[in-house]
């Protein structure tokens, strides 16, 4: 089979078909190139990506308030753990005082 001839394989010759897909394409590739470069980007380009943006910062402050709700969990478990450990050690040395004493 012959790379050069598409559609020789299926005993029909789409080589027309295949020219005029691409004859298209370029039409309005031009066409699109054309209205950009007079009326520039459209609006709802513009828009869209604004609207990107605004979602992004969203996203970035929701994910702060999660790490910040997060470490603050931590925090809190942390003190009370450290609590924990002042008590026991606190009892142990009024333990050992009283040994002391004794």
């Amino acid at each position: 089979m012959d790379v050069a001839q598409p559609g020789l394989g299926i005993g029909r010759d789409i080589s027309k078909g295949e020219q005029v897909e691409n004859e298209l394409t370029a039409m309005i590739e031009r066409r699109h190139n054309e209205r950009v470069k007079t009326e520039g980007e459209r609006a709802e380009m513009e828009a869209w990506r604004v609207t990107e943006l605004r979602e992004e910062a969203r996203k970035r402050e929701e994910n702060r308030l999660a790490w910040c709700d997060y470490f603050e969990r931590i925090a809190g478990s942390l003190r009370a753990r450290a609590a924990e450990y002042d008590h026991r050690a606190q009892t142990l040395i009024q333990a050992t005082n009283g040994r002391k004493s004794a």
